[in-house]
């Protein structure tokens, strides 16, 4: 996360610099044509194209175990616990780097080069958890997740920063949806092809086998490669502009002081609470969803697949729908409990019923993208300006803290007493997030925060604020 407004954007005011570089570009009497031009909003939708690929292939293999669970298991001879060691590997690069990522881009790589080496880190790490599964050595596809990894969430940091500085003040809001869209659709293929192609490569080889599952994954990083082109092809857009727009590089804005965490508030701490807490009740569950719908509903693994994936299907479209809404009503805690209280029941149908899984997985879906747009946004709410690059990449840092922890446990757990034993602790989990929401209410209400204003009241606080300061 970056303060956007201390960024610079390519595309920002039509200053003389630039229209007189967008001149020398064209030349006398030569207008360049618009889908050509960086100052054109046909370029920039072109641009945006391969923006949304660019972290395409990082969201596609980041599920891949989740989407060849049994297959995983079997080829390999896991138990769960290992199995669910290769999202614990992914999460542990990212305890520390998601300080880093920002860093690294503003100040050692910048955005072009940043983007391609973490682009890199995703390909190489792909192929080497491919090759592992080829080899039948594990500890090689431990160690492919970990590299990984290490490329996954920068490579989030440097999308982010190519948005706001191709589209700040114009239409970005638009654009981190369609990102946020694209990205969620990766994951969604992924659960629903994967399978398939298995099935196939199992065919062509005449078995089934680890060789087939190295051959398939092998096959998936064929996405990678395509998003490493797509951060060259960007890189070569932007410099271009550069030149011809007279406009730097891009930056993320970010500004980490790990002494700032002494004077984080009760309120923001409450917040990482409420971040760790549930979202390790969605993606270990994810993780290893598919093993359970086949277990308990008698699903075929195609079936347990698709319903297992339904939670990214519905994230797509309605990410940039509850932005907008929560935009509008503000209300913030009361969002951030609304969906936590149905995470919760949807938990519990997944738990204590038989009722059909599509239900509770549809629920998810939506009550994980409502948290989503109501609880990253409060940060900013309750830490000044010059703290929410430290802020906010603490706040990714103990979230994936929590997840390679509770990847590890689920695992345990699953091995040891079952998925009724593991839906209870994600109850549990779930249970804890909910406290932490309520005593952040009246946190807030005690110290007459606007957490849970409407947007009108925040809006008019805001506006007598700027008039008491000029």
């Amino acid at each position: 996360m970056a303060d956007f407004e201390e960024r610079r954007s390519l595309l920002g005011d039509e200053n003389e610099g630039s229209f007189a570089g967008r001149q020398e570009a064209r030349g006398p009497g030569r207008p360049m044509p618009a889908i050509c031009d960086p100052s054109h909003l046909l370029h920039r939708v072109v641009v945006l194209v391969f923006m949304c690929f660019l972290g395409f292939g990082s969201y596609f293999c980041y599920d891949n175990p989740a989407a060849l669970q049994t297959q995983v298991i079997q080829d390999m001879n896991l138990n769960t616990a290992k199995f669910m060691q290769l999202y614990a590997w992914y999460s542990w690069p990212n305890v520390v780097l998601c300080f880093l990522g920002g860093f690294l881009i503003d100040r050692v790589f910048g955005i072009r080069l940043g983007t391609i080496i973490f682009s890199l880190f995703v390909c190489v790490g792909q192929v080497i958890f491919a090759a592992g599964a080829l080899g039948n050595r594990f500890w090689l596809m431990e160690l492919g997740r970990f590299v990984f990894g290490i490329g996954g969430e920068s490579l989030a940091v440097a999308q982010n920063t190519y948005a706001v500085n191709w589209f700040k003040g114009k239409e970005l809001n638009l654009v981190f949806g369609l990102q946020l869209s694209m990205a969620r659709l990766g994951s969604t293929v992924n659960m629903n092809i994967m399978g398939w192609v298995y099935s196939e490569v199992a065919i062509a080889v005449g078995s089934s086998g680890y060789t087939t599952l190295g051959i398939s994954l092998m096959i998936a990083a064929g996405t990678c490669v395509f998003s490493l082109f797509c951060a060259l092809v960007l890189a070569f857009f932007d410099k271009r502009a550069e030149r011809i727009l007279h406009k730097e590089q891009g930056k993320t804005g970010e500004v980490i002081k790990l002494t700032d965490v002494k004077d984080f508030s009760l309120a923001l701490w409450l917040i990482f609470i409420i971040c760790v807490f549930y979202y390790v009740a969605i993606f270990p569950f994810i993780g290893q969803g598919q093993v359970f719908f086949i277990e308990k509903f008698n699903f075929s693994p195609a079936e347990a697949r698709a319903v297992n994936s339904i939670v990214y299907i519905i994230s797509a479209p309605a990410s940039p729908i509850l932005g907008f809404i929560v935009d509008k009503t503000g209300r913030n805690v009361g969002w951030v409990f609304t969906a936590v209280v149905a995470t919760l029941g949807a938990h519990m149908m997944l738990a204590f019923t038989f009722w059909n899984p599509w239900i509770a997985m549809s629920l998810l879906g939506v009550s994980y993208s409502l948290l989503a747009c109501a609880l990253w946004p409060m940060v900013a709410f309750v830490v000044p300006e010059h703290q929410l690059g430290t802020a906010y990449g603490f706040m990714q840092s103990i979230q994936n803290l929590g997840l390679a922890v509770i990847a590890i446990a689920v695992g345990v757990i699953v091995d040891i007493r079952g998925y009724l034993v593991l839906e209870v602790f994600f109850c549990a989990c779930i249970c804890f997030a909910l406290m932490a929401v309520v005593a952040l209410y009246f946190v807030d209400y005690i110290k007459g925060g606007d957490l849970n204003q409407s947007a009108a009241a925040r809006a008019k606080l805001q506006k007598e604020t700027s008039t008491e300061a000029e």
